[in-house]
């Protein structure tokens, strides 16, 4: 499913404009990004945490050149889905719906 496809379900089941639609969702994704720039985390009940996630400094290799290197510390975005939310997937039809597929 993309972006477009989830911005013209929730017009379709809303009765909002698709432009209103993506409007909204493009400020929700900026503010997002901006708040995890910025070192905060952000989270949204019932639904999962985006969290910034510490990569600690370590050697790694330059396979190329078979040398080491150093990799600064760094911030990755992670998502961490809410417990309602894992127990949705499941207890879905997933599993039916994916062997059905193939």
């Amino acid at each position: 499913m993309t972006k477009a496809d989830i911005i013209a379900e929730i017009a379709e089941k809303t009765g909002i404009e698709k432009d209103d639609v993506a409007k909204t969702i493009e400020a929700f994704f900026t503010s997002v990004k901006n708040n995890m720039a910025e070192g905060h985390n952000v989270y949204v009940r019932g639904f999962g945490s985006f969290i910034n996630k510490r990569r600690a400094e370590k050697v790694g290799r330059n396979i190329a050149k078979n040398t080491p290197i150093t990799i600064k510390e760094h911030y990755v975005p992670s998502f961490k889905p809410a417990k309602t939310f894992v127990d949705k997937i499941k207890g879905s039809d997933l599993v039916k719906l994916k062997n059905k597929d193939e």
